[in-house]
């Protein structure tokens, strides 16, 4: 049985043993008390031996230890042992400050690095389109070395403004609505104005396909540059300008649901073809032809800013069912009177009909009785005091009182009249936001950038700017500017054409009471506002022209339409 190259069993026993028990095991069974199988495993797998287990070491108890090994004279002290710190090298303390100074200025290293990739994500967000658009780059001239500049377009494809080359191959800027269009649309030389200005860059870039574009550099010509289309509308602008006349002033229409700028005019005005020709001329011209004065003029409000006032006093009282005012035509104060428009007694009235009417002394009347504090901050919730949202650059308001301003002039400032300065653009804002239930959409001018072949570059996409006041307040205030168009000082504006809302204004701009300004914030329809109207008038006391009869002209424009 132990045949050469078989493997011994490691049991030292022949494996036939282990039949013959087994076997034994099958004639015995009837008396098998388990004995055998145990038997038999134990010698098929023998019982393999666990593991030791190791011992862990104790932890050193430094205090026994100083027990043993210290000196009886140090063992008494064995507390002050314990406690006792080890001294440091010199040069160990070296090291440690070195580390110190090394952490410092690693964590000085590591701001300022966040503190430089937050500047340029501020950059590139925000600041980096005014960089590039900016008229003094010089990467710019290098562009128009290689592109046309492209063309602007009102809302309906119309050019205003075009690149043509002439006899000599020079190119010439033209703008075929002449002066209709030039404050907004601006000029492209001495540093451009305007659109321009504002979309330089966008005009100088080219979108053109690529083989269009390889073929142009192959033959030396120069790309097409993209066109800029506009919100503007033609027939609102030509409407506004007639209206306004000689007169100088400005008129701003803007949709109120979405921001799109729809008109925009400024006079006097100018030519903008023969800007480089009459430069001189137009920088000392004494009626500042070149100057916007939508977006850049300042005027007092006038009893426009009544609106303001009254959303005022509505805040600090929860509404206006407990006010009454008895009006006998002005209204007196320790040293300072307010008087009426003509001295005209408008008898008991509410708020309601204080702002129909245009109550200067119900005005001055609730103006002494304002918070100052909540009144600065109602004012600048409505954006004065603050940066102006929109395509241009726009003179920021001025709201004056504080907490040191005196009786007479929160009378004359609760009227329209005091220190308080705004723009026009700035009032067809409020007026604006107004009509979308308190929510003004940040304004707009250009709707979209395309190529010279009329594909879509970008598009500009309205959204919310801020909400000026709540929907509540806004509704309050459109039932008082109802009120002035079907029974106040607007009724030029009431017709079956348009239900239109506003509230007129008349703004003293000098010692002499009999000069004026004549203003007027306004929109139409009331349900659902399709356009907000601002405008100002210059010296309507001797033009003879008011500015709710141009807000009408430019009203009944859109509705003709």
């Amino acid at each position: 049985m132990s045949g050469k190259g078989k493997k011994p069993n490691r049991s030292g026993r022949d494996p036939e043993d282990f039949h013959i028990e087994i076997l034994d095991f099958d004639r015995d069974r009837d008396v098998y008390d388990g004995s055998l199988e145990h038997n038999i495993i134990s010698q098929v797998e023998p019982e393999v031996p666990a593991p030791r287990r190791r011992r862990r070491r104790p932890e050193p108890d430094l205090a026994s230890f100083a027990e043993e090994r210290l000196p009886s004279a140090r063992r008494e002290n064995l507390a002050e042992f314990k406690e006792e710190k080890l001294p440091v090298s010199p040069k160990e303390k070296a090291r440690r400050r070195r580390n110190r100074q090394m952490t410092a200025v690693t964590y000085g290293f590591v701001a300022l690095f966040i503190v430089m990739m937050g500047y340029l994500v501020y950059f590139n967000q925000v600041r980096a389109r005014d960089f590039v658009r900016n008229s003094h780059n010089a990467r710019l001239d290098s562009m128009a070395d290689h592109v046309i500049r492209g063309p602007i377009l009102d809302k309906d494809g119309e050019v205003l403004a075009k690149t043509e080359t002439d006899n000599d191959g020079a190119e010439v800027r033209e703008y075929p609505y002449g002066k209709l269009f030039s404050h907004v649309v601006g000029y492209d030389v001495k540093g451009k104005g305007g659109l321009e200005a504002a979309y330089n860059f966008e005009l100088l870039t080219s979108h053109a396909y690529f083989v269009e574009q390889f073929r142009n550099e192959m033959k030396g010509s120069k790309n097409p540059g993209d066109a800029i289309v506009t919100t503007l509308d033609t027939d609102l602008q030509r409407a506004a300008a007639k209206a306004l006349g000689s007169s100088k002033g400005a008129v701003v229409a803007i949709e109120p649901d979405t921001g799109k700028v729809l008109a925009m005019y400024s006079s006097p005005t100018y030519d903008p073809s023969k800007v480089e020709a009459n430069w001189k001329s137009l920088n000392s011209d004494k009626n500042s032809a070149l100057l916007n004065r939508a977006t850049q003029g300042s005027y007092a409000p006038g009893s426009t800013f009544k609106v303001v006032t009254a959303l005022e006093y509505l805040r600090e009282n929860g509404g206006d069912e407990n006010y009454l005012y008895d009006c006998d035509g002005s209204f007196t104060y320790s040293d300072t009177t307010i008087h009426c428009y003509n001295g005209r007694a408008h008898g008991r009235e509410d708020l309601e009909q204080s702002v129909a009417n245009s109550c200067n002394a119900s005005f001055s009347n609730i103006g002494l009785h304002l918070n100052k504090g909540k009144y600065r901050e109602t004012a600048e919730d409505l954006l004065f005091n603050r940066k102006l949202p929109g395509p241009f650059a726009a003179k920021k308001s001025r709201f004056a009182v504080d907490k040191n301003t005196g009786p007479g002039e929160m009378m004359m400032t609760a009227m329209g009249q005091g220190n308080t300065l705004v723009s026009p653009y700035h009032l067809a804002l409020i007026s604006s936001a107004i009509a979308n239930d308190g929510v003004l959409m940040r304004p707009y001018i250009v709707s979209r950038v395309e190529n010279h072949r009329g594909k879509s570059v970008r598009k500009t996409i309205p959204f919310s700017y801020r909400h000026l006041m709540k929907s509540e307040e806004a509704s309050r205030l459109k039932t008082y500017m109802r009120s002035v168009v079907t029974q106040g000082t607007g009724k030029v504006l009431n017709t079956s054409a348009y239900e239109a809302a506003g509230k007129t204004g008349t703004a003293e701009y000098s010692s002499d009471k009999s000069k004026s300004h004549s203003t007027f914030l306004g929109f139409a329809n009331l349900d659902d506002p399709d356009i907000a109207v601002a405008v100002v008038v210059e010296n309507a006391d001797t033009s003879g022209v008011s500015a709710v009869s141009i807000a009408k002209a430019v009203f009944d424009a859109y509705y003709r339409q």
